[in-house]
């Protein structure tokens, strides 16, 4: 499939766009907008219709922002790619790229894709917080232990504090010390293969979701912000 480079990133915001979050709203007659918080993501979903709806769209939200990485992946690899991140009905339709460049190709998908999220065309350019595109993302361009560290960070601000927003925005300022964690973990820093892209795709993303939580930041700091709970209808909404 010998698609243009530059054709892959708008494929990435593309799938990142769709507003999930609306569209099971409007199957349940609701505008998610209107209610909680007003944000289109799972989290709000949860709240605003229940687990029933919160968890599916949790999922596409995930989904999203994996496989439009993985689809590029398979689609331009280099030498040393993680081959368990390959499929095999893409043997026949892959070309191999320069190793900095696919990375570089691979996590500026990435970030496409928590764009389309976080600013959807189809909403105004409105969207939601980009944590759960950015863990799908993540899936498709993290090692499998950091995954699993990023995701026990997450849980334990969580479970301890029970603010979603709070554990978001720790997991967020985690995620690029994981990253260098990871290369030095691995001696990526000491043969030079380590993935610079990656590591700028931390940063922007870290800094990205913290920026889209700054309203929960404030309200935090204020005292105000409400903890989850099964029947709360707070505005404490990170999806």
């Amino acid at each position: 499939m010998n698609l243009p480079d530059w054709s892959f990133p708008i494929i990435a915001f593309l799938c990142g766009s769709v507003p999930f979050g609306l569209i099971i709203g409007r199957m349940n007659g609701v505008d998610i907008r209107e209610h909680g918080s007003g944000n289109i993501g799972a989290t709000n979903v949860w709240r605003t219709l229940g687990k029933k709806w919160g968890i599916p769209c949790f999922i596409l939200d995930v989904l999203k922002g994996l496989i439009p990485v993985l689809f590029v992946m398979n689609l331009l690899r280099y030498p040393g790619i993680d081959h368990t991140k390959i499929l095999p009905l893409a043997e026949s339709f892959y070309r191999e790229v320069e190793q900095h460049r696919g990375q570089f190709l691979h996590v500026l998908c990435g970030l496409c894709a928590i764009l389309g999220h976080n600013f959807s065309p189809w909403v105004r350019f409105k969207g939601g917080k980009g944590i759960a595109t950015s863990a799908g993302v993540l899936m498709a361009v993290f090692p499998g232990v950091a995954i699993l560290l990023l995701i026990g960070i997450w849980y334990l601000v969580f479970i301890t504090s029970r603010y979603v927003s709070l554990a978001s925005i720790i997991a967020a300022a985690a995620l690029p010390i994981l990253t260098v964690w990871g290369a030095w973990n691995h001696g990526k820093f000491a043969d030079g293969s380590w993935n610079r892209s990656l590591l700028a795709f931390s940063f922007i993303a870290g800094i990205m979701a913290i920026y889209k939580h700054r309203t929960n930041i404030k309200r935090l700091l204020d005292g105000t912000e409400s903890r989850f709970s099964k029947k709360s209808q707070s505005n404490d909404t990170s999806s």
